[in-house]
Formats: C-alpha cells, sequence, structure tokens
C-alpha cells in the first residue's frame, strides 16, 4: 500500500515538472515574440521614408508671357505640358499673364517652376532678384545649332504711310521723331530694350534715354504700351500708332510676307485671311519694315526651388531630343498652308542647351 501511494506522488510530482516546464516555455516564446515585434516595430519607426513616399506630387507650375497666354497657343501650353509631364511624371498648370512683369515675378518667388519663351531681358530682371533661377534650353537654328538662333525685332509702319520712311532705295527711322510709337512692354527685350537702344544711337543729338523715349514727349508725340507683341501690333494696325515695335515670331500666326522676309527692311506684311481675334479685325491690312535688328533667342528658364536635380535633367534631356524637336505643334511646317505653332521648323530645327553667359550681351 505504501508503495503505491509512494508511486504516486512521484507520478503527480513528474507531471508537475513537466506542466510548469510546458508553462515556462511558452511564456518565454511569446515573450520572445512580443519583443521580437516590438523590436521590428521600432526598427520600422527608425527607417527613413522611401524615396517614392518623398517625391514631390505636386503640380509643375509653368508661367506664360501674354505673347502666349491667348487662346491662339493653348495647343502650344499642352503640347509643353504633355512633355514636362513625361519627364517628371508630375502634373502641370499653367499660369497665364496680362502682364510682363507678373510672369517675371512668378518665375522670381517660386511661384511658378518653369517660364516658357522669356525674353533675355525679362529672364536677366528675374535673375537678378533670384539668381538661383537659370536656363533650361532654347530654341535653336535651323541646324540645330545656336550659331544662328536669333530672332528679329522690328519697327514697323502701316505699308501706305511707308514712303515718309523712304530713304532712297531703302527706309529710314529718321522721321520717327514726332510720331505717335507703341512698344510692348519695358520689360521686352525685342519689343523695347533692342529698339529704344536702335532710336537713342540714331539719334545722338537728342541725348535721349528710355525715359525720355516713354514721356510721350518731346520725342514721340505720344507713346502706347501693348502689353504683348500681339497688342503692339494691334495697336499700329488700328491706328492708335503710327510706329510700332515687335518681333516676328510672336505674330507669326497671324500674318503672311507680302514682299520680302523676316529680316529685311523694306519687307511688307499682311495680316491673313483665318488670323485670330484681335487681328481678325485686321485681315489684309499691310505694314512695312522700317528697321530690323537680330536678337538671341529668348531662354526657357526654371526655379529650383520645387524641382529636383534629376526632374530639371530629365526635363533637359527631353526638351533637347529627336522627339519634342519632331513635335509639329512645337515646331511647325511653315511650308504647309494655314500651319501654326511655337516656331517656325524652317527657323528653328529643336531645343538646344545654353548657359546664362549667353545673354550676357543684354547686360
Amino acid at each position: 500500500m505504501r508503495k503505491k501511494i509512494f508511486l504516486r506522488m512521484i507520478s503527480s510530482l513528474l507531471l508537475m515538472v513537466i506542466l510548469l516546464t510546458c508553462v515556462v516555455g511558452c511564456g518565454s516564446k511569446t515573450s520572445d515574440n512580443a519583443d521580437s515585434q516590438a523590436s521590428s516595430d521600432t526598427s520600422n519607426d527608425s527607417k527613413p521614408e522611401s524615396a517614392e513616399s518623398t517625391k514631390n506630387t505636386d503640380p509643375i507650375v509653368v508661367t506664360w508671357y501674354p505673347n502666349e497666354s491667348s487662346n491662339t497657343h493653348q495647343a502650344v501650353r499642352d503640347e509643353v505640358a504633355k512633355f514636362i509631364t513625361q519627364a517628371t511624371g508630375r502634373e502641370v498648370e499653367h499660369k497665364l499673364t496680362t502682364d510682363y512683369t507678373i510672369a517675371i515675378e512668378a518665375i522670381a518667388s517660386g511661384s511658378a517652376d518653369i517660364a516658357i519663351a522669356m525674353g533675355a531681358v525679362g529672364y536677366i530682371e528675374a535673375k537678378n532678384r533670384n539668381p538661383e533661377i537659370d536656363v533650361l534650353f532654347v530654341n535653336s537654328d535651323e541646324n540645330w545649332s545656336l550659331d544662328g538662333a536669333k530672332y528679329f525685332a522690328w519697327l514697323a509702319v502701316p505699308a501706305e504711310e511707308a514712303d515718309q520712311y523712304k530713304d532712297g532705295d531703302t527706309y529710314s527711322i529718321d522721321n520717327i521723331k514726332g510720331k505717335k510709337m507703341s512698344f510692348v512692354s519695358n520689360s521686352s527685350t525685342s519689343g523695347f530694350r533692342v529698339p529704344t537702344s536702335t532710336i537713342i544711337e540714331h539719334f545722338p543729338e537728342d541725348k535721349l534715354d528710355e525715359d525720355k523715349l516713354i514721356e510721350g514727349g518731346p520725342f514721340f508725340s505720344e507713346v502706347y504700351f501693348g502689353g504683348s507683341h500681339q497688342g503692339s501690333a494691334v495697336n499700329l494696325l488700328s491706328g492708335n500708332a503710327d510706329v510700332a515695335a515687335f518681333c516676328d515670331i510672336e505674330v507669326q500666326a497671324y500674318i503672311e510676307a507680302k514682299s520680302g522676309d523676316i529680316s529685311k527692311v523694306g519687307s511688307v506684311f499682311t495680316v491673313r485671311e483665318g488670323a485670330d481675334a484681335p487681328f481678325d479685325q485686321y485681315i489684309g491690312r499691310d505694314f512695312t519694315i522700317i528697321a530690323v535688328t537680330p536678337v538671341f533667342n529668348g531662354p526657357n528658364v526654371y526655379n529650383p526651388k520645387n524641382l529636383s536635380e534629376e526632374e530639371i535633367q530629365a526635363i533637359k534631356d527631353l526638351f533637347t531630343s529627336e522627339e519634342v524637336a519632331s513635335s509639329p505643334i512645337l515646331f511647325y511646317d511653315d511650308k504647309v498652308e494655314g500651319a501654326v505653332g511655337l516656331y517656325k521648323k524652317s527657323k528653328s530645327y529643336g531645343f538646344v542647351l545654353t548657359d546664362d553667359s549667353w545673354y550676357d550681351p543684354y547686360r
């Protein structure tokens, strides 16, 4: 009997030992798992965010001068936006303007990330305010190089009045004194800075400067600012101005050559059939070029505030590629009747890289 009791006691003790061992083992595993999970959570918390999660997904804002803010240039703006999105993966918002200073301030302040088709003077003004902004690329000459990457600043008069400015077999600006004058904007390269320089140099005895030329006397009887190249041209066509400053590129969608070409004094242009408003009011109206000055093609500009280095490089790579040069909207075939776009293919093959120093002559 005692032997049986003893054996039962031993068996009970062994069972308790086994149960305790299981409990301790399970508790240890649970603790280990909890510690492991806690360690994992802590590790995950300390990991830096992935590049994907920190990538800027805000829209890229593109600002435009008044010249390209019209309905005529809607397709151009859409095409530029398409390529920027292709290069960066980010959507694009357009900031249209009614005044040069709005676009210049936008790119200088960073409220716009890219400015398309600025003039040299506007770019320099913006860079003086913010040295961080820089050139992305510029439209080339017909050989896809910078050698002949120029457009033309014009002084124009109504064709029926052109004989007043005749000087032998050519034309002169001798008789513009006392006339009603239209400029584009005092921040415009080809619509103000270049033509005023031409006038100041031509009339040294008058001791002119820019301020005297915009006072509406004593040199000019009245002075107007069109706000855009198109606006200055309309001032001429409407009869508000006797002489107007504007450039070939910004009015090319509305006019066609009657004689000569964009680079020659004495060339006559007419407002073409089908021209958009406000030129549709002046279809068939002719004007004559009495002064021509070549100007370096205007820069396309970026502010790095909201753009990464990788995005800037991707935009440069794509926009200077054959793919973009082949865009019939950005570089249109002007041999096709009625074709319009941003640049004539016969004058600009595509975009090329340049840098800030290229615009030093305008400083």
